[in-house]
């Protein structure tokens, strides 16, 4: 497998920022901009003064060496808003063009790429977080999928290239980075081969994905990956970027069997291509042992390793202040192996500590999310985002200022979803409960609103779509979940359990709220 040397990258920025310059004065367009900048992991925000930069982190891991950066440039450049993604990437917000150009190129020297991270690209390449730490899991993923992000940086220059093509590794059937509905999912077995499936996705026109293949050798994976992109080459819609995700392929093709058919033909053309393909990667076991210490709590995570622990940190709305985020690193810099693990739903995981250690990244983490509602997942919302509807992110503040107020106790609400679109970069389509923005009608003018979902699942082999109940004013969305919760506390269960008991209540009660 050929690597590019993260350097090389260095040679496109000049054009960047000869680009960038040319926008911010006003020479060129909002939508030309977003169609050059996207591959360069950059966007204007909304309103066209400030940009936004999505630091890539392959797998989702941030090692020690990325994370020391990120907080140095956040120090330098006195950045004020960041956000952890949904697809295991950092965004920083409102930087300016000096700040965005300081922090893409000094990044390359961290192997930290920005390159790809928008447009039609190959996207970060996400990955069970706690793979190599979890007790429960298969094997660990994250070797193999840090080798498939290296690959799929080849592909940046590559001709008929989807609009976004999002890989990712599952190390459990919790399929917490939806290996089973990406454009291309390995998802794990316990005999140490993966599952693979293709051509799913969210958002519009939602399909969960093909299995194409099972039990294939990890050694194998880049094959596949390969095909993928020789699959969609030959019968992706790319001349329509309404359709220019793979998804699309199943029903252009007649249906998943079709779709399968007419992967593992070019899955055939890879192999007998003669490419070496063939994957070694090193051992990634963690050396580091238990000092004896110990360590307990609701964030707190026993690894497998015996005497270390990981601990969980949700900053609300996925959006970590910037001071926790360096008062953090100036902690963890000393810590040995220790590194940070971004999921799918906005979480930190800080891994590798003594229990010593746990308490004291506990204390400096204190101000994250303290109930399951609150690890409520949201995109960056339509006040920062060109193309989001709501603001997602206010909404969910008010939401938990309104379940704070009312004293609604802890596992009487779900962790939600929120997209400001129907992009679904919230995941609102396969949560227990999501919400998508929108507009409703009222005495005839359009008012922010949010369509309800409920009762989505992305386990694998449980995956399923949230059934649509209806649209409720943005305004009343926070009284309908105190509602909701008062009843589910008041029936001494928890939320799990209650639903399950009566998946009918919440339309019940979401009722007068839709009408």
């Amino acid at each position: 497998m050929n690597r590019i040397d993260p350097q090389l990258w260095k040679q496109e920025l000049p054009e960047f920022r000869e680009k960038t310059e040319a926008f911010y004065a006003g020479q060129i367009d909002k939508n030309t901009y977003k169609g050059f900048s996207g591959l360069y992991g950059s966007y204007a925000q909304k309103g066209g003064k400030a940009s936004m930069l999505r630091l890539r982190m392959t797998a989702g891991r941030v090692t020690k060496e990325k994370f020391l950066f990120v907080s140095d440039m956040i120090r330098k450049h006195n950045v004020t808003r960041m956000h952890f993604t949904t697809c295991e990437s950092i965004q920083l917000h409102d930087l300016q063009t000096d700040a965005v150009c300081d922090i893409m190129e000094g990044g390359l020297s961290h192997n930290i790429v920005t390159m790809g991270g928008g447009g039609d690209f190959p996207r970060n390449i996400m990955c069970s977080p706690l793979s190599g730490v979890a007790c429960n899991e298969y094997f660990d993923v994250m070797p193999y999928a840090e080798a498939a992000g290296e690959y799929l940086m080849s592909f940046i220059k590559a001709e008929k290239m989807p609009r976004k093509l999002k890989v990712c590794f599952s190390n459990t059937p919790e399929n917490i980075p939806h290996a089973t509905f990406r454009d291309l999912g390995f998802a794990a077995r316990m005999d140490g081969t993966f599952d693979v499936y293709s051509a799913g996705g969210l958002g519009n026109n939602p399909r969960f994905g093909v299995k194409v293949a099972e039990a294939v050798s990890p050694e194998k994976i880049l094959y596949y990956i390969k095909a993928m992109w020789l699959t969609f080459r030959a019968y992706g819609n790319y001349e329509n970027r309404g359709k220019a995700r793979t998804r699309y392929m199943q029903e252009a093709l007649g249906g998943a069997e079709n779709y399968k058919k007419a992967f593992l033909l070019k899955l055939d053309e890879v192999f007998a291509s003669g490419e070496a393909l063939d994957l070694t990667v090193t051992d990634s076991s963690i050396k580091k042992e238990g000092n004896g210490s110990e360590a307990s709590g609701s964030r707190i995570l026993p690894q497998k390793q015996e005497g270390l622990y990981t601990v969980a940190w949700h900053p609300i709305g996925g959006q970590p202040k910037p001071k926790t985020f360096c008062d953090l690193c100036d902690i963890l810099k000393d810590i040995e192996g220790a590194e940070i693990r971004l999921a799918p739903d906005e979480t930190a995981y800080i891994i590798n500590l003594t229990g010593d250690e746990a308490v004291r990244v506990l204390t400096a983490t204190k101000d994250g999310a303290s109930t399951l509602f609150e690890t409520s997942v949201s995109c960056i919302g339509g006040s920062v985002c060109q193309i989001g509807l709501r603001d997602s992110q206010a909404l969910l503040a008010a939401c938990i200022k309104a379940v704070r107020k009312a004293g609604i106790p802890d596992g009487a609400l779900p962790q939600i979803h929120i997209s400001g679109c129907p992009s679904s970069c919230g995941t609102h389509q396969t949560g227990i409960m999501g919400f998508r923005g929108g507009v409703k009608m009222l005495e005839q003018k359009p008012e922010p609103a949010f369509v309800l979902y409920i009762n989505g699942n992305e386990r694998q082999g449980e995956e399923r779509m949230g059934q649509e109940v209806g649209t409720i004013l943005e305004s009343r969305i926070p009284e309908f979940l105190v509602e909701l919760g008062r009843a589910v506390s008041q029936s001494g269960v928890g939320f799990l359990e209650w639903f399950a008991a009566d998946p009918e209540a919440v339309i019940r009660i979401a009722a007068p709220y839709i009408s």
